[in-house]
């Protein structure tokens, strides 16, 4: 059963310097701490250095979802959403586990808080966009592998990957999307590499390189 009157206020610094000076630190608490005490909620701190693009690499908020899950703790709070990621597909999928396990998430900036109605409901529509964004990329991918084929084009199996994944990876890369950029979306997306473990940035462009 879930505890609703404990809270993880969670905070996110995104450089060395920002920690150790406490810049943005000190008014993140101070804006959380004010809405603990506003709902009467006993809280505990978490908080995260390193980049916002997704959930990977930060080990405080790995540990805060998990006890979230197993029920120690009814809300999750953010100053800010880009405090949790900047990736839609991963906010999303925090959603998502918010629902499944009955705790509640709200984030300051947007006024998300999917304990109300209204909350629910921007949290419904965020989730909306990356279903949408979710479908962009599959229709793109699978344009892109017909035309490869229409040409004569014949996808390489050295890395071991499914041709659609191969000519995914191309066309985003083409389109302007980052190296880690693409390895974020392979991971949100549930896409293992050929080796069953993780994207890293050399690995997608080796695959772009022997394709290209």
């Amino acid at each position: 059963m879930t505890n609703d009157n404990n809270a993880i206020l969670y905070s996110r610094v995104s450089t060395e310097d920002q920690l150790s000076s406490g810049l943005g630190l000190a008014d993140q608490r101070e804006r959380l701490e004010s809405e603990a005490r506003r709902h009467g909620w006993s809280f505990t701190h978490y908080t995260d250095t390193g980049s916002g693009r997704t959930l990977h690499h930060r080990p405080d908020i790995t540990t805060a979802l998990d006890a979230l899950d197993a029920g120690h703790y009814g809300v999750l709070v953010v100053a800010k959403l880009d405090r949790v990621s900047r990736s839609v597909l991963d906010f999303a999928s925090v959603l998502k586990r918010a629902k499944t396990h009955g705790w509640s998430f709200v984030a300051l900036d947007l006024g998300v808080d999917t304990s109300t109605p209204t909350g629910e409901l921007v949290a419904g529509i965020l989730m909306t966009v990356a279903q949408w964004e979710r479908r962009v990329i599959s229709e793109r991918t699978t344009a892109a592998l017909q035309q490869a084929k229409a040409r004569g084009v014949v996808l390489g199996r050295k890395p071991n990957l499914p041709p659609e994944v191969i000519v995914r990876i191309i066309t985003e890369r083409r389109s302007g999307a980052t190296l880690q950029t693409i390895c974020d979306r392979l991971t949100g997306d549930g896409i293992a590499t050929s080796q069953g473990g993780k994207w890293y940035p050399g690995t997608i462009r080796k695959i772009v390189m022997a394709h290209s």
